[in-house]
């Protein structure tokens, strides 16, 4: 009875917790979160390297894979944001930081060793809440458009 009494209890905290790094189900909304800071703040933003996707056909002329490294320090914000043509996958490599997202009522916690996936129609911020600095890692496609487009965090 006691092993199926911790089993009851473990079921139904596991319910209520979203994944790592993840909404928690009951919280996703459609305009969650109102937009935040719109100015970067104790953040730097370092382009590794990027790779011209021209080869790969007409439907990617001017097209460009892009591997940056964001360094934000305790208190830094990257500003709000959107993704709706600009996917891009993040790794959180040190540290930890909050996510403001337009999808979702409460922030999100990243902590590090998470990828997080950012793509549609979906706007966010974020800052580091945290005491160290947070070490990011954002891989992400850049239409012919966005290329100058230094401010698109």
């Amino acid at each position: 009875m006691l092993a199926f009494n911790a089993l009851t209890i473990a079921a139904g905290l596991h319910a209520s917790f979203a994944f790592a790094g993840d909404c928690p189900a009951d919280q996703v909304a459609e305009d969650g979160m109102k937009p935040g800071a719109m100015m970067p703040k104790g953040v730097t933003d370092s382009v590794l390297k990027t790779i011209d996707l021209s080869s790969k056909g007409d439907a990617w002329k001017g097209s460009m894979l892009r591997m940056r490294k964001l360094v934000v320090e305790p208190g830094g914000v990257v500003p709000w944001h959107s993704h709706d043509m600009r996917p891009a996958n993040i790794l959180i490599a040190s540290g930890s930081i909050t996510e403001y997202r337009s999808t979702c009522k409460v922030p999100i916690l990243h902590k590090a060793g998470e990828v997080t996936a950012e793509f549609g129609h979906l706007s966010h911020w974020w800052k580091n809440n945290g005491k160290v600095r947070a070490v990011l890692y954002s891989s992400d496609i850049l239409s012919p458009e966005m290329h100058d487009d230094n401010a698109a965090m």
